[in-house]
């Protein structure tokens, strides 16, 4: 992916052609980046599983070979200046597309088998534990989310005659103006925004893990575990909520950068509950083995602090005159 994404950067210094309205290594410069990272967090995580290894084996290599399948697709239809996606335009270019079509459903189920792994998977600190679980499952949705851009539009379905079949626009075509570096679309709805959002799901959620664990050291309350779990579990609520929303939005037909009354009261209402739901989570009482141990800690300093029963010292010279005992002998004395 890395050569991929430098063969793309080169495109676009050297090669001015346009496809889509955009720079036509535009695209496979942000699926190089995109699968890149994905790929590399999957291999992490194969790397935290110590139950069914050998079937995430299996899974990890499938995505491996698909993603590297895809760009390789992407890629030779960039050299030959044609749509890598929706493109039925002539056999070749639907047999391309149709093989990316199988290695979709290839890759989705292969993040499936991985993230039913993580669940079943017990790991020492239950933020990052959830915080995984949580993130896969996110992204299972968000890779969903793409099968909804494989579907004919209302205009090419009025136009049988179409060699484009499916979009990534919603009440607009495809490339119209777009949004700079992501390409997105400035005039309609994206479904690619809430496909993205989800699909990275699987790094935003552990990376919070980690710096709440960073923190842990600290005298916040952000480093108690039970804290820390439910504050990933409201972000990773709140991370949901973000991807339906930005999928609401796309389907019905309304640019990101241009949101109606109902998407602004749906996008305030979601950052009140999150922002109430955080505080909440983090003004919890805390309860666990931590405070256990702060009120073992408190019993052993009050029972120090606590004078106990005062001994009375026996003088020498009475010691005789308890019953039973005998005067202490002196070595020398004859």
């Amino acid at each position: 992916m890395a050569v991929t994404a430098v063969v793309s950067l080169v495109g676009l210094v050297v090669d001015d052609r346009v496809l889509a309205g955009e720079p036509i290594w535009l695209k496979p410069l942000k699926f190089a980046v995109s699968l890149g990272v994905y790929g590399a967090t999957l291999a992490w995580l194969h790397s935290l599983l110590s139950r069914g290894r050998r079937v995430s084996w299996w899974a990890g290599t499938a995505i491996a070979a698909g993603s590297s399948s895809e760009m390789a697709l992407i890629v030779t239809q960039v050299v030959r200046g044609k749509r890598s996606h929706f493109n039925q335009e002539t056999p070749l270019d639907a047999g391309v597309y149709a093989v990316m079509g199988v290695i979709v459903a290839v890759l989705w189920l292969a993040t499936l088998v991985i993230a039913v792994l993580l669940y079943r998977q017990p790991l020492p600190d239950r933020a990052t534990a959830w915080a995984i679980r949580l993130g896969a499952a996110i992204s299972v949705v968000g890779l969903a989310l793409g099968f909804l851009m494989s579907m004919p539009t209302a205009d090419q379905l009025a136009d049988g005659a179409s060699g484009i079949v499916g979009a990534h626009s919603v009440g607009v075509p495809d490339g119209g103006q777009h949004l700079p570096v992501t390409g997105w679309s400035a005039e309609g709805g994206d479904l690619r925004i809430a496909h993205f959002i989800g699909m990275h799901a699987l790094q935003v959620l552990p990376l919070l893990a980690l710096a709440l664990s960073r923190r842990a050291s600290g005298a916040g309350r952000s480093g108690d575990g039970t804290v820390r779990l439910r504050v990933v579990i409201v972000a990773a609520a709140g991370y949901a909520g973000l991807v339906a929303l930005a999928a609401w939005q796309a389907l019905r037909g309304q640019p990101l950068a241009q949101p109606d009354g109902p998407t602004l009261g749906a996008a305030g209402g979601l950052v009140l509950a999150w922002l109430a739901a955080t505080l909440l989570a983090l003004r919890t009482p805390r309860t666990g083995p931590s405070v256990q141990a702060e009120a073992g800690a408190g019993a052993r300093e009050a029972r120090v602090g606590t004078p106990g029963p005062r001994m009375t010292q026996v003088p020498r010279s009475s010691a005789s005159t308890i019953p039973g005992s005998e005067p202490p002998s002196r070595k020398g004395v004859t």
